[in-house]
């Protein structure tokens, strides 16, 4: 496929759109709207055999929604992955981890964002006070046991793809480990 173009239609300090006409292997041609947002951090923290995670609300979903603790820099600025996970364990949860492994990389939604995430295992955990953000002021933060975890998936209770799909990195992760 070849980009004949691109053009920014929308931008805020989160994310910008774009349109790309492009040219197919047939040689027709069509466009592409794409979502640029910088990568991301995915952090799970892990304490023994118990998550934390955070709850808060998404609007273009209309409801609270419990996740692992995840976001990227603000201003859609670029930062290392590692500096950033570190960064949002303490901003969402007030959590500072001894060790952090990264765990494997995620793409959000292929077909239509450019947005890729880190996923991080977060140990050795010491508590400490959140540093959230303006519009995480609605977020609470909390231990879960990972069967009650797994029981949440399970029944719909969490829905976070990338959440979702971070827990299957750690259990490959266990599950590779002699």
């Amino acid at each position: 496929m070849e980009t004949l173009g691109s053009r920014e239609v929308y931008a805020n300090p989160w994310m910008t759109v774009r349109e790309d006409p492009v040219r197919r292997a047939d040689g027709t041609t069509g466009i592409y709207g794409v979502v640029d947002k910088p990568d991301y951090a995915l952090i799970i923290p892990l304490d023994g055999e118990r998550l934390r995670l955070v709850e808060q609300f998404r609007y273009p979903l209309g409801m609270r929604r419990w996740e692992f603790p995840q976001g990227t820099a603000p201003e859609r600025a670029t930062e290392e992955p590692i500096a950033l996970a570190e960064r949002e364990l303490r901003e969402e949860t007030g959590l500072r981890a001894g060790r952090l492994v990264e765990l494997g990389l995620l793409d959000v939604a292929a077909g239509m964002s450019s947005q890729r995430g880190r996923v991080f295992l977060a140990t050795q955990l010491v508590e400490g006070f959140h540093e959230r953000e303006h519009e995480e002021q609605d977020m609470r933060s909390a231990w879960f046991p990972r069967a009650e975890f797994e029981a949440m998936v399970a029944r719909g209770d969490i829905t976070d793809a990338q959440s979702i799909a971070a827990y299957t990195l750690l259990l490959l992760h266990e599950n590779a480990q002699p």
